[in-house]
């Protein structure tokens, strides 16, 4: 019974073209998997399509207690490259993209942590506070992107990868 649990836990995540962030795993160039250029922008090298799945128990009895999951995911099925433009800084740029989404992902769960104890809590505020910090960052997204010229601007990139890290690890 046991490895037919394994087996099946083991094939979800073979095939569910998705990768769950971890500071153990980095993207590489064979996870961007989609053939359809999704971006309009002929500067654009790749395109990293990530954000987060969340789950939760919600009871109808309000007082009840709620558990919320949150997971921050790459999508390789959604996310593109150009093979003849790839390269080493690309693949950096593109996997800082991954990290803004754990950095928003933390600070969600720590709003959900500090604001959402009870199913009641969840009917009423989950929504405000996941748009609010969708919101945020998707601003985050643009301003990395527009702030770096998609990674072309050298200077402003090591700026962001260091401001990256040091969000990663203060939200830990």
């Amino acid at each position: 019974m046991k490895w037919s649990i394994v087996f099946l836990l083991i094939s979800v995540q073979v095939f569910s073209q998705k990768i769950i962030w971890s500071d153990q795993q980095k993207l590489e160039w064979s996870n961007f998997k989609s053939k359809v250029k999704t971006m309009r922008n002929p500067d654009v090298v790749a395109y990293t399509h990530c954000g987060w799945e969340y789950s939760s128990t919600v009871s109808s009895d309000p007082s009840v207690p709620v558990k919320i999951k949150i997971t921050t995911i790459f999508r390789e099925d959604k996310s593109w490259k150009d093979p003849k433009r790839i390269n080493d800084y690309a693949l950096l740029h593109e996997q800082k993209h991954f990290d803004i989404a754990e950095i928003y992902a933390r600070k969600l769960r720590k709003e959900v942590m500090e604001h959402i104890k009870t199913s009641s809590d969840y009917n009423k505020n989950f929504k405000i506070i996941y748009n609010r910090i969708l919101n945020e960052y998707k601003d985050f997204q643009i301003a990395y992107d527009r702030d770096t010229q998609n990674g072309m601007n050298k200077e402003k990139q090591a700026q962001y990868n260091a401001s990256i890290a040091e969000a990663l690890e203060t939200t830990k």
